[in-house]
C-alpha cells in the first residue's frame, strides 16, 4: 500500500481569542477567561474577542476581492523576489550564510552588531529603488476603496501583505532563500534554521494618525524589521530584556530607523517606537515562525497550544493531517 506523505495544516493557538487582548483606551494587553471574569477585571471586551473569531475568514475574503479587483500602481512589485531588489550588502551576508565552513563569528563580521546582550543586529535589505517602488504601491493601495485589513489592534495604520498578494512573489522567497540560512546562524536556538511561516505587514506613522507604538513583544520566534521611508524624524525603537525578565525595561536601548536596512531580533524582545517627531514613517515588519518551536510552546500565553484551524498560515502552528492512501496502488 503507498501512501501520499502527510500534509501539515497550520493553525492558531485558541489563546489568540482570549489572552493578549489590546484595549486601546488603556494602552493595555489583558486576558479574557469568561464574560463573569472579563467583566470583574476588564468590563465588556466582547466585540474585540468576537473580532478576533472572524479575522481569517474575513481577510481571506478581503485578499480573494483585492485580487479581481484591484489594480497596481506598479506591477513590477509583484514579479518574482529578483536579486535586483536587494542590497549588495544583504546579498553577501547570505551568499556567505550557505558557504561551506559558515560560522556565527564570520557572519557576525559583515553585520552590524547593534547589541550583543540583546543579539540585535542590522543590516541593509533593500535598495532604494525598491523601496520607492514598494511605497507607491503601498500608498496607491492606501488611496484605492478596497477593504484593508490592518496590521494588528496597536497599528491603525498600514498593509497586510498577503491581502495585496505579495506573500507568493516578495515574502515568501525572502523567508525561504535569504532570511533561513541568516537565521541559523544567529539564532539557531530560536528555530532560526527552521523557519516555516511569517507574518508580513507594514506600518504607517504620520501626524494626525499613529505617531508612536507601546511596548510589546511579538507573537513570533525572531522578528526583521525594515525602514521603507519616507522623510521623518524620531520614531526611533526602544528594547529592554525578554518579556520574561521582570527587570525587562530598566535599561532600555534605543535604535535610529535607516531607510533601507533591516533589524533583526528575537520576537520576545520587548521592544516599542518613540513619538513620530515630523514626516511620515513607513517600516516593514516580518514576523518569522518556526512551527517545530511554537507546537510545543505557545509565545503569547507560554503554554502548550490549543490549536485551532485557521485560514493561511494561521499564526505559524501545525498540525499533520491523516496521511491519505494512494487508491491506484490498492487495484
Amino acid at each position: 500500500m503507498a501512501t501520499v506523505g502527510a500534509p501539515r495544516r497550520f493553525c492558531r493557538c485558541a489563546c489568540f481569542c482570549t489572552d493578549n487582548l489590546y484595549v486601546a483606551r488603556y494602552g493595555l494587553h489583558v486576558r479574557f477567561r469568561g464574560e463573569q471574569q472579563l467583566r470583574r477585571d476588564y468590563g465588556p471586551l466582547e466585540q474585540e474577542v468576537e473580532r478576533r473569531r472572524r479575522l481569517g475568514q474575513e481577510s481571506a475574503a478581503r485578499k480573494a476581492l483585492i485580487a479581481s479587483s484591484y489594480h497596481p500602481a506598479r506591477p513590477e512589485v509583484y514579479d518574482s523576489l529578483q536579486d535586483a531588489a536587494l542590497a549588495p550588502e544583504f546579498l553577501a551576508v547570505t551568499e556567505y550564510s550557505v558557504s561551506p565552513g559558515a560560522d556565527l563569528k564570520g557572519l557576525l563580521q559583515r553585520l552590524e552588531t547593534v547589541s550583543e546582550e540583546k543579539r540585535i543586529y542590522r543590516v541593509p535589505v533593500f535598495t532604494a529603488p525598491f523601496c520607492q517602488a514598494l511605497l507607491e504601491e503601498l500608498e496607491h493601495f492606501e488611496q484605492s476603496d478596497m477593504p484593508k485589513g490592518r496590521p494588528n489592534t496597536m497599528n491603525n495604520y498600514g498593509v497586510l501583505l498577503h491581502e495585496l498578494g505579495l506573500d507568493e512573489p516578495l515574502m515568501t522567497p525572502l523567508r525561504e532563500r535569504f532570511l533561513q540560512p541568516l537565521m541559523a546562524l544567529l539564532y539557531p536556538d530560536c528555530g532560526g534554521g527552521r523557519l516555516d511561516s511569517h507574518r508580513a505587514f507594514v506600518v504607517k506613522y504620520a501626524p494626525g494618525q499613529d505617531l508612536e507604538l507601546g511596548c510589546h513583544y511579538d507573537n513570533a520566534e525572531l522578528t526583521l524589521n525594515v525602514a521603507l521611508g519616507k522623510v521623518f524624524t524620531g520614531g526611533a525603537l526602544y528594547f529592554g530584556g525578554l518579556f520574561q525578565a521582570p527587570t525587562a525595561l530598566t535599561e532600555p536601548l534605543e535604535v535610529e530607523h535607516v531607510v533601507g536596512q533591516g533589524v533583526l531580533h528575537r520576537g520576545g524582545q520587548l521592544h516599542g517606537a518613540r513619538p513620530l517627531g515630523t514626516g511620515e514613517r513607513w517600516n516593514l515588519v516580518v514576523w518569522l515562525r518556526a512551527s517545530a518551536v511554537r507546537n510545543s510552546l505557545c509565545p503569547m500565553c507560554c503554554r502548550e497550544p490549543d490549536l485551532v484551524d485557521d485560514e493561511g498560515f494561521g499564526d505559524g502552528f501545525t498540525r499533520e493531517e491523516p496521511a491519505t492512501v494512494d487508491v491506484c496502488a490498492l487495484t
